[in-house]
């Protein structure tokens, strides 16, 4: 069987929750507010105007299309964003093109529609910046997402979740103490999440600090009893310390407990790997 990837959960935490900081994503009220000063434009005509759409403003039915067609919907924000539409229609032009998979030009758009937002509305560039460090994530490009993660951070410090975001960028991109730094600022600010003492875990087990990640899984536990994601982490650090029997344990406690989860898919997974003879 191969050797279970150290910091596998803070790593290879995946596309899903990236992509759920962006699709269909609306702005905070301030954007609102901005988009609805373009809802015609001199003469310019829109689809984004049409009946059909739902939405009081352009920006709101610009969403809606993206759910129905992002092709079109990239079409018409482009259009908009040409007439003057602004951050509000950067946003939707990104969201559509999140949703088309072309993430590296979504990022680039959010990190423009941050640059070209209200500058005194810290939360909102903050929000736009974050997106920004997800869609890099979601096109693999780690340091990217850093630096527009950080960026967020400078606009809103110590927030929890620009944090455990910049975490998933730093472990991406193999900066294990990074991602242990972040991580740790949450949990001096929250002790009982047991979901980032596993991602700490995961960090500090991909240093080789070992008795640390044991003691973080040992916290998850408590906080949470029978955390599928602290077994399976749980199960590949027991596997590395020689206790195969050990791991097998806590991989089919997962895949009992929760074998719908993406816990129980990682777990799935160890175990079919567990069962390969040596050397294959």
């Amino acid at each position: 069987m191969a050797e279970p990837k150290v910091g596998r959960v803070v790593a290879e935490i995946g596309e899903t929750i990236a992509y759920l900081r962006l699709a269909g994503k609306r702005l905070s009220l301030g954007l609102l507010i901005a988009a609805a000063a373009f809802p015609a434009i001199a003469a310019d005509v829109s689809s984004l105007d049409g009946k059909s759409l739902i939405g009081d403003s352009r920006y709101e039915r610009c969403l809606d299309l993206v759910k129905r067609d992002a092709g079109r919907a990239l079409e018409a924000a482009t259009a908009w964003h040409g007439a003057g539409g602004g951050a509000a229609a950067l946003h939707c032009s990104a969201l559509a093109l999140t949703a088309l998979r072309r993430y590296s030009e979504a990022a680039q758009q959010l990190d423009q529609a941050a640059h070209d937002a209200m500058a005194g509305d810290a939360a909102l560039r903050a929000e736009l910046l974050d997106q920004a460090g997800n869609a890099w994530m979601l096109a693999g490009l780690a340091d990217k997402a850093v630096a527009s993660l950080s960026g967020a951070l400078a606009f809103s410090p110590n927030d929890a979740d620009l944090l455990f975001d910049r975490a998933r960028a730093h472990a991406m991109a193999r900066d294990w103490p990074g991602a242990e730094a972040d991580l740790s600022a949450i949990i001096a600010q929250d002790p009982n999440r047991a979901d980032v003492f596993v991602l700490r875990a995961s960090a500090r087990h991909a240093e080789g600090r070992r008795a640390e990640a044991n003691s973080d899984i040992a916290h998850a536990l408590a906080i949470y009893l029978g955390y599928p994601e602290a077994l399976v982490e749980r199960g590949a650090m027991k596997f590395e310390a020689g206790d195969p029997a050990g791991a097998r344990a806590d991989w089919q406690r997962v895949l009992t407990e929760a074998p719908n989860s993406d816990a129980g898919a990682a777990a799935r997974q160890h175990l079919a790997e567990f069962a390969q003879p040596v050397g294959h």
